[in-house]
């Protein structure tokens, strides 16, 4: 047994049994040992940040990591946005990155390049494996270290020469670190600060967002008055009927203050202190209030149910505490599309368990009233900001969860940056429909050029944020992926695109034309 089998071989035994990849030359070996293993899926990705994002996606739906394999520090680099966003969702990866062979590196070919040094912003976990009898106790932690409360990003390096030479055989991975609990001290200071009667807000996000702890807040919420939120951006939301549905704290500065600048406490289950996006002139980075006082009771890691079980024990609140909620009625837009009648058509068409992975920047803002009363579904988010993020979360989603349709929305602009997951989707027949919302412009980024106070943009400063001349054909580029695509001008054209989609297994485009 090689070292690369060595290492396969450990994955598999340690519960790791999927491999988005993109490889090169120095991981030929790790390629045949994928061959000759069973137990191991293996999915090409065209670009390596559609296999990192992929990762991040399989990791947030499925709740253990996939591993990667990459090529050498340039292939690495080339995912390191995608690791952006799944280290800022928390998700635990195992990386397996090529390396020339240890004898080979002093000559400095062409690809040689400092391979830790890149990987060790995104990932607290970087090892290189020094020979092949290290290379399956080097994977089984990285295993241990992706699976460990907090997930982590692990990153194992494996010269070429580690791969090939002689191995004694696979490792056992070490039982990961068990759901850390809470601070008791914690939920008492919390419980006091909700009996206080001030103006409070309850911030949720990451394992307190799923439908128990939803219901939790709910309780909470009715017994205190309180006020119940989620970040702006969340790494998974449970929606749809049945569920408590909480508004996010808006992303445009003007609208955050107003509904924040009461607020006497916030109590973080996960979330952080809210903060703009970005920095502004003459406004503020903070958000809260001045006076505002913060309370935390978990962090990531931390078992935010039981927590709010504890909560909701020390504030006698009770499942008859619920206040009904009123929410936006559904109907069948019709007519011009807008994005009004755009939320509308995909809050209609959402199937039972669907998977939905938002990154639709401008045209989503208004999706959450309507989607409250959808049917019950999950909700993911942009974590890290870097754009090119849903078509591979998406794609990795729906190998986690191979019966729960996808629905993926995102902007033409977001959507060219890793169009490459297209040809995934369609390899793997993953059930997944992409909703291309084509203003064939950066419309997010004309707005900012306005909030920085940029002035107003020139034809120079147009020619780098709009998308034309010549305009993207979705229709043409999801074709030549390999995805069926259909191009809609009217609300009623869209209704009947996605009603297609959502009766029909297997990838599918949807190109909305703003």
């Amino acid at each position: 047994m090689n070292g690369a089998e060595s290492l396969v071989r450990t994955l598999v035994a340690g519960g790791v049994d999927v491999c988005f990849s993109n490889p090169g030359t120095s991981e030929m070996h790790f390629v045949a040992a994928l061959d000759r293993v069973e137990g191991m899926r293996c999915v090409l990705g065209l670009f390596e940040g559609v296999v990192t994002g992929a990762a991040d996606g399989y990791y947030r739906m499925k709740g253990t990591p996939a591993s990667t394999l990459l090529h050498l520090g340039p292939g690495l680099a080339n995912g390191l946005a995608n690791l952006h966003n799944a280290k800022k969702a928390n998700s635990g990866i195992v990386n397996i990155v090529g390396q020339h062979a240890v004898y080979h590196i002093e000559y400095n070919a062409p690809l040689t390049s400092d391979i830790e040094g890149l990987a060790r912003p995104m990932s607290a976990w970087v090892r290189t494996s020094p020979d092949a009898k290290s290379v399956a106790k080097d994977g089984a932690a990285a295993i241990a270290a992706a699976k460990s409360s907090p997930p982590q990003i692990a990153t194992l390096i494996l010269p070429a020469d580690t791969a090939w030479g002689e191995a004694d055989g696979i490792a056992k991975v070490a039982e990961h670190n068990q759901r850390v609990s809470y601070s008791s001290q914690a939920v008492d200071a919390a419980a006091k600060v909700l009996k206080s009667g001030e103006p409070t807000l309850l911030l949720l996000t990451g394992n307190a967002l799923t439908e128990h702890g939803l219901a939790l807040a709910a309780q909470i919420s009715g017994k205190t008055g309180c006020k119940v939120m989620g970040q702006t951006y969340n790494p998974k939301m449970a929606r749809g009927r049945g569920r408590f549905a909480i508004d996010r704290i808006p992303y445009v500065i003007e609208l955050a203050l107003p509904i924040l600048k009461d607020f006497r406490h916030i109590v973080l289950l996960e979330a952080n202190d809210p903060v703009a996006f970005f920095a502004y002139p003459d406004k503020p980075s903070m958000l809260k209030p001045e006076g505002c006082e913060v309370h935390r009771v978990t962090a990531n890691g931390e078992n935010s149910v039981a927590a709010l079980e504890a909560l909701a024990g020390a504030l006698g609140a009770k499942p008859s505490d619920v206040k009904p909620q009123k929410l936006v009625e559904l109907a069948k837009p019709t007519g011009a599309l807008t994005h009004a009648s755009i939320a509308q058509a995909i809050a209609m068409a959402i199937p039972e368990n669907a998977i939905m992975v938002d990154e639709s920047l401008t045209t989503g803002r208004g999706f959450f009233p309507p989607t409250a009363v959808a049917a019950p579904h999950d909700w993911l988010q942009n974590m890290g900001g870097s754009i090119g993020f849903s078509t591979p979360v998406a794609t990795g989603a729906a190998v986690a969860c191979p019966d729960r349709k996808v629905i993926c929305m995102v902007g033409d602009g977001s959507a060219m940056y890793t169009l490459q997951s297209l040809w995934t989707q369609a390899r793997e027949g993953l059930d997944i429909t992409t909703i291309v919302f084509a203003n064939r412009k950066y419309q997010i980024l004309l707005g900012e050029f306005n909030g920085v106070g940029a002035g107003e943009p020139g034809q120079r400063a147009l020619d780098m944020l709009n998308l034309d001349r010549p305009a993207l054909d979705w229709v043409s580029l999801a074709k030549g992926m390999g995805v069926p695509a259909r191009s809609v001008t009217t609300a009623d054209d869209f209704n009947k695109a996605l009603a297609d989609a959502m009766a029909e297994k297997g990838p599918k485009l949807i190109e909305v034309v703003m």
